[in-house]
Parts: structure tokens; sequence; C-alpha cells
């Protein structure tokens, strides 16, 4: 499934998430179940089943990494964390550092630290994001071309651990 035709959406990194979801919203409700009440059981399974792809489709394309994915498979780079190159040595020392900031921050119950740990690598995610728009803001984009972004992908990852990380901190905290 091309979760951008599914959706009308272009081969981007950078969308228009707004137009997108309308998209999906429309097409949801062209879909609905209850519009196919009275059909045959054939076309009701299919309905279901093309309602299914598009909320797949809008997962997919909402999330930036899975958008990513998406787009890596589409110009047919092998794409997850296993065949992907790993990121630089100074990036993942960085990244170390800023886990072990995080976690002082938590013991010591800081959560303007934390807040702002966070804040600066929600910074560094745009940053990424910005990279991968870029290198796929090409009409038809090679492997060739989008190779050179695989890293940013895993950055992405990263990225994404550690502000779940922080999320978990502040839940904790307004939890206590």
């Amino acid at each position: 499934m091309d979760p951008f035709a599914m959706l009308g959406a272009p081969h981007r990194f950078d969308l228009d998430l707004a137009q997108v979801e309308r998209t999906h919203r429309e097409l949801s409700r062209a879909l609905h179940p209850d519009k196919f009440s009275a059909a045959g059981a054939s076309e009701r399974r299919e309905a279901l089943d093309k309602a299914a792809s598009v909320n797949e489709a809008w997962r997919v394309l909402r999330d930036p990494i899975r958008r990513a994915e998406a787009l890596f498979a589409a110009v047919g780079l092998p794409i997850g964390e296993t065949n992907e190159p790993k990121p630089e040595t100074t990036f993942l020392m960085e990244m170390l550092d800023e886990r072990e900031a995080l976690a002082e921050a938590r013991a010591k119950k800081d959560l303007e630290r934390v807040a702002s740990l966070g804040a600066a690598v929600l910074a560094r995610m745009k940053q990424a994001e910005a990279r991968l728009a870029a290198g796929f803001g090409e009409a038809a984009p090679t492997p060739e071309a989008v190779r050179p972004l695989l890293p940013v992908l895993g950055e992405l990852r990263f990225y994404r651990r550690f502000l779940d990380e922080v999320s978990a901190i502040e839940d904790e905290a307004m939890e206590s």
C-alpha cells in the first residue's frame, strides 16, 4: 500500500498535514460501514478493507518516522533499524550525554531541567525533519540521492525515544 497515493498526497516528506487529514476524514466518511449496511457482504468487506487502509495510510503519513520510512521504501531503499546505517559516533555520544542529563534531572525531580532538555532535543528533531524535507523535495528522488539521509532517520528514532522518556517523566510528576 502506498500511503501517499491512498490519501492523494505528494511523495514528499514536507506535507500539508491539515490537508492530508481533511482527505482522510472525507474518505473515512465515504467508506463508513453504515453507508454499506444494505450492500452485499463482499461490498461491505471491501469498504471495510479500504477504510482500514485509509486509516493506516493516515497513521503512516502523520508520523514523521513512518513517513520517512515510506519514502525510503518508495525509492527501493531498505528501511528499519536493523537495515539502516548507524548514526555517527559523535551523535551517539551527544545522545548519551543528553540521556545522562535527563536521568540526573529525573532523579532530582528537576522538571524545569527535564523540560529544557526536551525542548533542546525537539529543536534538533525539527532540524532533522527539515533535512529530510529538503532531501525528499525533488519530484522523483533517486536511491543515490536520498541514501545519505538514512542516518537522519536513525537520528529521528533516537529523538523520539528521548522525547517519549521526557513525556513519561512529566506524566510521572503529574501523577505524584
